[in-house]
Parts: structure tokens; sequence; C-alpha cells
């Protein structure tokens, strides 16, 4: 099968990085991972290089007026992206390219790639308070940011209907896998059908905790 640009995306903290590297590390000559770049600070244990490249305002600005983005997208103040470079890395090799990025960064690299050269797979958090519940443990977020953050995430349930298919990621084992069934044998599984109740009370359950946050 020739190498594609799968995309991952979810709302923060619904764990389309944390499936991402559980593909290549279970199916190493399968897939490689493009490291974004960002404009945030690094959190802990995180390293330049391997979980982001960290630039500054003005050097992302710049990288992005020369052309070295294939897609770049503002979120929660901070600037991300995807460099071409990293793409082309990874797909030269003949692997799968993982990309997990934004809704707004996804809609940019279909339009580079569109099927079949791209799969496109929304990850759905198992729930509101399991969602609210990872991004509290990072201890990153002010009140005000988490809010923030909660509010993008509706705004991106809304859109997970554009995606070829929609994974829930109650059980990591199984997301992992189920993914990687998806992107392997695309012929072979039909678009999934978004889940329009599951999505519709996640938001529910979402406009409830953005309340809650003081």
């Amino acid at each position: 099968m020739k190498a594609a640009v799968v995309v991952l995306a979810a709302p923060s903290g619904g764990g389309k990085t944390t499936i991402a590297r559980a593909l290549v590390t279970r199916w190493p000559e399968r897939y490689g991972f493009s490291v974004s770049a960002t404009t945030r600070g690094p959190r802990p244990g995180e390293r330049d290089g391997e979980d982001y490249f960290f630039l500054t305002k003005d050097e992302f600005r710049r990288r992005q007026a020369a052309g070295d983005f294939l897609e770049w997208a503002e979120y929660a103040g901070e600037l991300y992206g995807t460099l071409k470079a990293e793409v082309d890395r990874v797909l030269a090799a003949g692997r799968h390219v993982l990309l997990d990025i934004e809704v707004q960064g996804a809609k940019q690299v279909r339009k580079r790639y569109p099927p079949p050269a791209s799969r496109a797979v929304f990850i759905l958090p198992p729930s509101a308070g399991e969602l609210l519940r990872r991004l509290q443990g990072r201890r990153t977020e002010s009140p005000s940011e988490m809010r923030e953050r909660l509010e993008t995430a509706m705004r991106e349930l809304r859109q997970a209907d554009a995606f070829d298919h929609v994974v829930v990621n109650d059980d990591l084992d199984s997301a992992v896998l189920t993914v990687h069934k998806l992107v392997e044998t695309p012929e072979g599984e039909p678009g999934a059908k978004v889940e329009r109740k599951r999505i519709t009370a996640l938001i529910a359950e979402l406009t409830k905790q953005t309340k809650e946050i003081s």
C-alpha cells in the first residue's frame, strides 16, 4: 500500500498524540511521526525536536512567510504548524505520516492531500468529565484558559462529521488498533458514521462543565 498522510484530530486532551505515538511504537515500519512546530512553551518532560519544534512567534511567522508549513493554525493564543519537510521525510521512507493536529489544520491538509492520499480520523473522548480530567491533570491551564479550551472543543466536535472516520478513545489499545485497521484497509472499512447522539451529549456536558469552572 502506498504511504498516506494520516490526519488525527481531536479536542485538546482527546488523546490523539498518545494514539499517534502508540502507532509508531507498535508498527515502526508502517508509521512515522511528523514533529509539529509551536510557539507555546514546553511542558515538563517535553524535548525540542522530539515532542515539538519550539519556536518564538517571530521565528514561526518567518517560516510561515517562507512557505515552510503544510498547515498552520492558532489555538488558545499560540501558533501550531506542520512542516512540509517533516511530512516529506516520512513519506520518502515509505511510511504513513501521522499528523496529530487541530481541526482547522486538518482541513488545510485535506486540500493538499485529498483522499486516498490522506485518511482523516476524528478522536472522541469517552466523556466530557474524562476530557476535563485529562486537561486538569496537565496543571498548565488557568481557569480562563481551561474555559477557552472547552469552548474550542465544542466547536471542534461539531465538525467531526467532516472526517472519514470517528473513533472513541475509551480504551487506548482498542482505539489504536481501530485506527491502524482504518489506515491499512480503507477499502474494506466503510466510512464510520458520526455518533451524533454521543457528540450531542458531549457538547451538553462540556457546556455544563464550562459554566462550573471558576
